[in-house]
């Protein structure tokens, strides 16, 4: 008889795996208030990519549990490990922490018959022309971020800038940005603005908004003719974290997010189909791309319940149809009712932590299926009021659970500030 739970692993690949290319992220509480008590491990499929919703107001332990699933990634076997690779988009600058030893903890991770460790797995990449403000944090970065703007859309802009689709500002930027597509060369920002400001059928306003746009996008210095390639960016078994916390821009963070998924989504389609005929010919699959976990942190910023950004249909794409291929998702937020409901629809697993806003318990409302009985909020008005308490919904097995998130084995930077 098995004692641990698998959260979102079938009874077939239970049998077949056990705990195997899984992670142990917590423990069952069993009772409520003063009575609660932790008894046996839960653990968390990772053979198989999932869409999995993290909510909780502030410093309820979202981010805290994201880090520990990381955690338990980054210890899989290599048989396991090298197959996969974790993206997380982090404007709140707290997952470079991973490479520091959680000392601070020792004491509860003792209790918990665990060990402080740092993960040199964990790559931090910003954008370039921040380097110096992160080596004067001493905070460690693995390499830069840039994006080439002709691996853009004329869409994507029109996006980012907040245009109207159909507004003289979108049609001009489309259709200047899709002349330079054409000629099939690199182009830089500069390259658009000339252009933008040579085309005799536009009047000086529009051309003097456009201009006054692009250039405050030039300003980040992440949009550039020559850009970074994802597919020699992700590699097996490695996590790599856009670190955004000093990037102002909301616009080009989600410029950066929505090519960055885009093309891990098309990377996984047709690593997938390689896959699948090596199945069929017998012959030893040569994994290009590893299956793929993107994590958006802040997601209600990535992927709006009221609008669209650059990012909205790449992550809502990625929610419907990323399983299949291999792309795996993790929203978290606190404000559940501000991510789009195409992606809340979607998850197969939720982890929940303590909310107090009635529009958001709605939002879980609308997630959880009919296996639950009691209403959501009786079953969060159960978790004991310490760190770590969640509910998780599991819709594979048709269950809902309270455990209590294992301690970090790395350090979380993601707690509230104090003045000691």
């Amino acid at each position: 008889m098995r004692y641990e739970t698998i959260v979102g692993r079938t009874k077939d690949d239970l049998d077949k795996f056990g705990v195997e290319a899984s992670g142990y992220i917590g423990k069952h509480i069993v009772g409520t208030g003063e009575d609660a008590h932790l008894t046996t491990k839960v653990y968390l499929d990772l053979l198989k990519p999932h869409v999995i919703l993290v909510a909780g107001k502030r410093g309820s332990g979202k981010s805290y549990s994201a880090g520990a699933i990381i955690e338990e990634f980054c210890m899989l076997p290599d048989k396991f490990k090298q197959k996969i690779a974790f993206v997380v988009f982090d404007p709140v600058g707290i997952y470079w922490s991973m490479k520091v030893p959680n000392d601070e903890q020792l004491k509860t991770l003792t209790e918990w018959g665990l060990q402080p460790k740092d993960f040199n797995n964990i790559k931090i990449y910003v954008p370039e022309s921040q380097i110096a403000e992160y080596e004067k944090a001493e905070i460690p970065v693995d390499g830069t971020i840039s994006i080439a703007l002709n691996e853009l859309t004329a869409e994507d802009l029109v996006l980012a800038f907040n245009f109207e689709r159909t507004s003289e500002l979108a049609v001009a930027l489309e259709k200047n940005f899709n002349q330079l597509l054409k000629a099939g060369k690199s182009f830089s920002i500069e390259d658009l603005i000339d252009l933008i400001s040579s085309d005799k059928r536009l009047d000086k306003g529009t051309k003097d908004t456009l201009v006054n746009f692009l250039e405050l996008l030039s300003q980040w210095e992440v949009i550039k003719k020559e850009g970074t390639k994802v597919r020699d960016l992700v590699k097996p078994g490695h996590v790599i974290v856009f670190d955004f916390s000093r990037l102002k821009s909301q616009e080009v963070r989600t410029l950066v997010a929505g090519l960055v998924s885009r093309e891990i989504m098309h990377q996984r389609i047709l690593a997938r189909k390689e896959e699948e005929i090596a199945k069929i010919t017998g012959e030893k699959s040569k994994a290009k791309f590893p299956i793929t976990w993107i994590i958006y942190e802040e997601a209600h910023g990535f992927v709006p319940n009221d609008g669209e950004t650059s990012s909205s249909a790449d992550i809502k794409r990625i929610a419907k149809e990323g399983r299949e291929p291999g792309v795996g998702l993790m929203v978290i937020t606190q404000q559940p009712n501000k991510v789009h409901s195409d992606v809340l629809s979607q998850s197969d697993i939720v982890i929940s932590f303590r909310l107090t806003s009635k529009d958001d318990l709605q939002a879980l409302h609308r997630v959880h299926q009919t296996y639950m009985q009691e209403e959501l909020e009786k079953m969060i008005n159960k978790l004991p009021r310490v760190p770590g308490a969640s509910l998780i919904l599991d819709d594979v097995l048709e269950k809902i659970f309270l455990v209590n998130i294992r301690p970090r084995l790395s350090h979380h930077a993601g707690s509230t500030a104090v003045i000691i």
